[in-house]
């Protein structure tokens, strides 16, 4: 008799054992086919990056010369034959140039939609920036003070985007120089 009911118990255990499981098993399925369904979900702070060192790249693909230039013209203590020739403005002008035309060319991924208009802005003062170097490094002596104003400016529309997605405000000068 023992033995009967000991088997009966673990029979009823079993029995209560699956069906508690096989609750919970339909329960998950139910909460997981929601996520499935919805769209996935952009990282705006990843896609914000990405799109930081793609612009930086762009522009280290194309400023070789105007780096070269503004470290020759900028170095203290430069012998005159260290200084930057004509030849070496007139490579940097092309460079900004070159930069310019990069920049005008860059679109804002989709996944940035709701920042569209403030990385545009943004990309549109550095691109102001780089016509600007080239075209003042044309004239015999160049000043790039109204270009790194408006770089400035372009680096503050950036970091402002950037802060707004909670993350530190980047500086393309540092990259690209």
């Amino acid at each position: 008799m023992k033995k009967i009911l000991l088997l009966l118990s673990a029979l009823t255990l079993a029995i209560g054992l699956a069906a508690c499981s096989s609750n919970d098993d339909a329960k998950t399925e139910k909460k997981e086919e929601p996520k499935e369904a919805a769209s996935p979900k952009v990282d705006v702070k990843k896609e914000l990056v990405k799109f930081y060192m793609d612009l930086g790249n762009k522009i280290n693909a194309k400023d070789a010369d105007l780096n070269a230039y503004v470290a020759k013209a900028t170095k203290e203590d430069a012998k005159p034959e260290e200084l930057p020739t004509a030849e070496d403005r007139a490579k940097a002008s092309e460079s900004a140039a070159a930069v310019d035309a990069e920049l005008n060319s860059i679109q804002v991924p989709s996944e940035l939609k709701d920042q569209k208009a403030d990385l545009e802005a943004a990309v549109k003062d550095y691109a102001a920036s780089y016509q600007a170097m080239a075209d003042e490094l044309k004239k015999d002596a160049p000043a790039l003070d109204a270009a790194d104003e408006t770089f400035a400016q372009a680096e503050e529309k950036l970091g402002k985007v950037f802060e707004t997605a909670k993350l530190l405000p980047p500086s393309l000068g540092k990259q690209v120089n």
